[in-house]
Parts: C-alpha cells; structure tokens; sequence
C-alpha cells in the first residue's frame, strides 16, 4: 500500500492564509518540511573547467596584471641598467665614443666635423697605447719604489725608536714604533677579517641596487612594463634622445638608417632645444638622403612618438637647406585661453595706419602677434563658426581708432556682428539677399570709380594724399555664388569676366593699394567656385582658420606657405576656435617661415561696441548709409548734401564730395569743390574757411533748404 505523504512548506509571509483542515487518509504519514523542494540542480562542471576558469580570472585580474607588469619592470630595470654600465664602461675604455660620432658626422655630411672627431680619436689612441707601453715597466718600477719604501719606513721607526730610547733612557723602546706599526697592521687584518663576510654578501646586493637605479632613471624597460603615466607619455618633457628616437620611428628607412649609424651621437643632428611660448622648438638637420617633405609628411606619426596630439606638433622648412625646424608643445597648452584683447583691456589705446600693427592674439611662442594692414589687400577665410568674423572684426576695430581710415562695410550675413560700425563706416550694408548682394556689389564699384578718381588727382599732382578707404566685404562667397543678373543680362556672381563683383575686387587688387583703396574680404571653405584664384591671390596678407582638406589650405594660403609647414587643415573643428594661420609680410616671424600660427583674441559683441564708441567718438558725426543709391531718378543735390551733413555743426567741403560720391555715384561721382560751390551759393550758403580748410555750416544748409522749401509752397499757393 502506497504512502501518502503531506509537505508543510515553511513561509515568510507575515500573514499566510489558511490552509483549512485535512485529514490524512488511512495509512497516511504526515512529513514536516522546513524549506521548498529545491530547483533542479545546475550541472556539476569537471573539476578541470572550474580550475580552468579559476586560473584565467586570476591571470586577467587587474590586480594581477599590475604586479607582473611591477615585477618585470624592476627586474628589466636591472638588466637596463646593466647594459648602460657596461656600455659606459666600453665607452671609457675603448674609442667607441669618438667612432660614433665620427659616424654621425659623415652621416649627416658634415665633414669638417668628421675630421676633427677623427683626430680626437687618433689623439685618444695615442694617449692610451703610451698608457699600455708604462705598464711594461710598472711591476719593476713599483717593486723597487717599495723596497725603498719599506727600508726608509723600517729605517725611520728604528732611528725614532732609538731617540725614544735616549730621552727615557730605556732601550726597549727602540722597537716601540715598529711594533705599533705591527699591531695596526694586525688591527686592519682583523676589521677586514669581520667585515669581509657581510661585504661579500651585501656586494651583489648593493651592485643590484646601483644597477636598478640606472635602469630606473633611464625608463630602461619595455613600454608595456612602464607605470601607466609614463606609457601615456602625458607631459613628457621633450629631450634630444626623445627626438632622436621620435625621428628613427618614422619610418623613413634612409632616416633610420642613419641614425643607427649614428648610435647614441644622433642627437648631432640637433640644434639647441629652446623654450618657445608654451613649448619647445628644435632645429633638426636631417642626414643625406632624407628630404624634408619625407619628415612633413608624418607628422601625426611624428606627433605620436613624442608623445603629443597631432595639432600640438608644427613642422616648418627655414631657411637652412635640409633643415626642418619642430615646434612642440606642452601637453594640453593649446587648450587654455590666451587673455582678452589690448583693445578691451586699454581704453587709450589708438591706431596709426601707416605706422602702426594691430594688436591681433599671440603666436605658438607666446610672442604678441601684431599685423601691419598698411597697403595690404586682406583674405580671412575658414569653416563656418570657427571665428573668421570675430579674428576680421578685431583687425577692423583696431584700425577703426585712427580717424583718418573710412570704412565701407558689406555683412552678407546679416545678423549683426557689424552693427557697432553703424556710425563708423560711411557705408554699411547688412543682409544676406541677392538684393543685399547686388548693393554690396555697387558698392564695391562705386570704390573702384574713387579708385579712378585718385588716380586721376595722383597723376595731377603726385604729392596729393588720400584717406585710407577700407572697403570689407564679410562672407564674399555669397556674392560669388549670386545668380542675380542686371538688366544687360550681367551677372553680379560668378568668377568670369562678365562678373561685376568678381571684375570690381580684381580692379582694386590690381592698382588699389596705389592710392590707399584697400580691399578686405572673409569667406568660408575657398574652392574655385567661391573664391577664384585670381582673387584670392591677389591679397597681400592671406589667413586661414580650420579648413577641410590640403587643397583647400593651398587655396587660401598658397603652395609656397603650404609647402613649407602651412596646415590649417590639420586644425581642429570646434576645438581650435580663433586660431589662424597667416602668410604674411605685414606680421613679424622667424627668419625663413612663409607662415605662422596665431591664437587671435576674441572679443564679444559688448566689448566690441565699448571699442567702436570709443572710434565713434574720435569721429566728427559720421552718417553711415546702409545702401549706395541708384540714379532712377532726378537728384536735388542741395537736399543730399544736407542728409550727408548729419549732426555735425560743420562738416570740411572736401568730406561733403566724398560723402555725395558714395551716396550716388552716377549724380555725383564727377562733382569738383566748383559743382559745390555752385549749388550752396545759388541757395545762399557760402562755405568758409577754418584753419586753412574750407567747411560749410549745418545750420546755414538747413535754413536754405528750408527758404526754398517755404517759397515753393507759397507759390503753389498763389
């Protein structure tokens, strides 16, 4: 008969609910259980698997890596320091040291320092084979110095001995002296005798340690055994072995080469490491065979062997033929802001165009980076966003503090960042349109019809001196790319001939520096649709900010600056924002670079306008026109020349033709002093003159327009 068995299960629930009554059959057997049956048991793995996963969580353990990296490191260390020692000895005892850099020297072809390490070595040999040569003679010499020795020293104690003896008149004495002699000897035998032992033991030890130390300060261990910091190489400070090795791990065969030639004495191939800003810079001279390009062209791997980030490593060609010359910085430097600008910080200071250099940022040296804008055509461009407005705006705010420079503004943007020269710029237009476009382009050749007209007054008299005319175009590429065309079907864009905008620059570039008509332009990513050669060559003063690729860095640079280290595409997007490299002559660089880098200062859109208030108020009143109006109709030039006077009280006769020309050109681009004179004094104005200069009054102006303007109502009246 089968067992009826009962499980009571044991519960946690604080509050279990009933289980009611039951009653066991007959024969039944009621069995307590304390605990729920168990799961099905997992499979019992083999003993070997367990062991064997056991055995690899310990080997990959973390813990376990860092101690077997310790221990091999230290124990590397030793035998590093072993083959340090041993090489150094070698190098002391043999001509090892003058072979090698006799080598390096043939190796890098210079050989009048071949020769002299050459002589040094004949010298060296020398020296030692009359070294060998005394040591034939050394063993008889030293055996009769000491038996002559040793019979004065015996001779002397005994002779001291007797004198003893004589003044205590007691004849043992005289071989007091000699036997304290024999018992020193016999007390250094005995401390020797004690210490042998434990020297013989704590020898090996303190040899090891010696070792060890040499190992340690030299790193003289595979870089997988190195601690973390030191495999990182994060602020690592650049020596010559460093270098040296950077450049054998190239991958330049003939470059490796020569430097295991070389050995060690590579570093002859390096000039003085200096301390430039906020890193260092070497001049390396590289051995017969390598070209410069060869080491220009890996610049990332060079990066990586020192130890740096690529963008923390510029390679430039000086003067110096076979010469690359390596500016390092320290690790994470070019990430830290470089200050604000003189121009925010010094509100006296002031501009002189002829003389003076803009206050731009600071070079990778740590220098002020200062350009000269006299009669130079500019070209900022760059990636959207990267700080080409902000690095144009500085050079144009600097500038804007001499009150003789106008200004001409065209922002094809359109968003603001110009407002501030609303009151500086005679002229400032502001939009993004091909309406906007077509003014600017106006614009553009109402400068190159005052071009003409200097030209012409420069031709007349050759000592006459015009005021700088700065006509700055912001984001050109909008212009270039406009498909608008005017009503003889020419288009305002484009980069042919038939171009109005494209022709007007090339006409100011060509003759406009002449007569001070200069033509500034900031534009993104260049490529020949955009920003077409002749353009873009012809500004005398070329800067670039982040770009995509080398051919574009050519487009804005040049091949020359470019050839010679110029990589702005190797510049970081987002990360190297205001960070420009110029090809110029109107900013000072080391002798034989074509470019330099330079870390500009950004100045917000409020310090800017404290700096143009400050321009504004060296200023006498000026009426900015935001566009350049067209003759669609018949003009009332005393009414125009009243909305040029602005607010000033008077205004110089000359400044009133400037102001009309750019307010319409085609009515007033031919006016002379007579024209003017003319229309005031038919309205009863007369000019007169102040300080040698003829002015004309507001008021007087006003008051006439205002007669004309009474007597034309009244006779309409009538």
């Amino acid at each position: 008969m089968s067992e009826n068995v009962v499980h009571l299960y044991k519960t946690t629930d604080p509050e279990p609910e009933p289980a009611g009554d039951f009653v066991a059959g007959e024969g039944s057997t009621l069995a307590l259980v304390t605990d729920p049956p168990a799961e099905p048991a997992a499979p019992v793995l083999p003993l070997w698997v367990r062991s064997g996963r056991a055995i690899k969580a310990f080997v990959t353990h973390e813990t376990t890596r860092t101690t077997a990296r310790a221990v091999a490191r230290h124990t590397l260390y030793v035998a590093g320091g072993a083959r340090i020692a041993a090489r150094r000895t070698w190098d002391g005892r043999t001509a090892a040291r003058y072979e090698r850099m006799l080598r390096a020297a043939e190796a890098a072809g210079n050989h009048e320092a071949a020769a002299e390490w050459e002589e040094r070595g004949q010298r060296y040999r020398e020296a030692r084979h009359r070294r060998r040569m005394d040591l034939l003679h050394s063993p008889l010499d030293a055996a009769k110095g000491a038996a002559v020795s040793a019979g004065m020293g015996v001779g002397g104690l005994v002779l001291l001995g007797i004198v003893m003896a004589i003044a205590t008149k007691d004849a043992t004495e005289v071989v007091t002296p000699l036997m304290a002699v024999i018992k020193f000897i016999n007390l250094m035998i005995t401390i020797v005798r004690v210490v042998w032992g434990p020297a013989i033991t704590l020898g090996p030890l303190l040899a090891l340690l010696a070792l060890w130390s040499v190992g340690a300060h030299q790193q003289a261990a595979p870089q997988w055994a190195l601690p973390a910091n030191v495999r990182n190489g994060e602020g690592e400070p650049i020596t010559p072995s460093i270098v040296v090795k950077a450049l054998r791990d190239l991958g330049v065969p003939a470059l490796r080469k020569a430097i295991t030639e070389m050995g060690d004495a590579g570093a002859s191939m390096l000039g003085p490491i200096t301390i430039a800003g906020c890193g260092v810079e070497v001049d390396v001279t590289l051995p017969s065979g390598v070209s410069t390009n060869e080491v220009q062209q890996r610049r990332r791997k060079l990066a990586e062997n020192l130890s740096r980030h690529e963008h923390e490593v510029f390679i430039n060609i000086p003067q110096a033929a076979r010469t690359v010359r390596l500016w390092v910085a320290d690790s994470g430097a070019l990430d830290e802001p470089i200050g604000p600008s003189p121009l925010v910080t010094d509100a006296t200071m002031t501009a002189n165009y002829k003389t003076g250099k803009a206050p731009w940022g600071v070079d990778l040296r740590g220098d002020a980076a200062e350009l000269s804008v006299y009669q130079r055509h500019l070209l900022v461009t760059g990636r959207s966003n990267q700080g080409k407005t902000a690095s144009l705006r500085a050079l144009a705010l600097w500038l804007a503090l001499d009150r003789s420079v106008l200004f001409w503004v065209g922002d094809l943007k359109g968003i603001g960042d110009w407002a501030m020269f609303d009151g500086i710029a005679d002229v400032l237009i502001q939009g993004p349109t091909d309406e906007h476009v077509i003014e600017v382009t106006e614009m553009v050749e109402a400068a190159v019809d005052e071009m003409n007209r200097r030209m012409e007054a420069r031709r007349t008299d050759p000592e006459v001196v015009f005021p700088p005319l700065i006509v700055l175009v912001d984001e050109a590429q909008v212009a270039f790319m406009c498909p608008a065309v005017d009503e003889d079907r020419r288009p305002y864009g484009g980069a042919k001939a038939t171009s109005r905008y494209f022709m007007a620059v090339r006409k100011i570039h060509n003759q406009g520096r002449a007569v001070d008509v200069l033509m500034w332009q900031g534009t993104q990513d260049p490529t020949d649709q955009n920003l077409p050669k002749l353009v873009r060559e012809g500004a005398h003063t070329r800067a670039s900010l982040v770009l995509g690729t080398e051919t574009q860095s050519r487009m804005a640079l040049g091949d020359k600056a470019v050839d010679d280290g110029a990589a702005p595409h190797l510049l970081r997007q987002g990360l190297d924002k205001g960070t420009l490299v110029v090809a110029s002559d109107g900013i000072e660089m080391p002798k034989g670079q074509s470019s330099i880098t330079v870390r500009t200062h950004f100045i917000d859109d409020e310090p800017a306008a404290e700096v143009a208030d400050r321009a504004k108020a060296l200023r006498s009143g000026v009426i900015t026109l935001h566009a350049v109006e067209r003759d669609d109709e018949e003009r009332d030039p005393l009414a125009d020349i009243a909305s040029v006077l602005g607010d000033a009280d008077r205004v110089l006769t000359r400044d009133i033709l400037k102001r009309l020309d750019v307010l319409n050109h085609d009515a007033y681009g031919d006016w002379t002093f007579n024209d003017l004179k003319r229309v005031l004094e038919a309205a009863g104005v007369e000019a007169y003159k102040s300080h040698g200069l003829m002015n004309v009054r507001r008021d007087d102006v006003l008051r006439a327009l205002a007669e004309r303007d009474d007597e034309g109502s009244a006779s309409a009246a009538g």
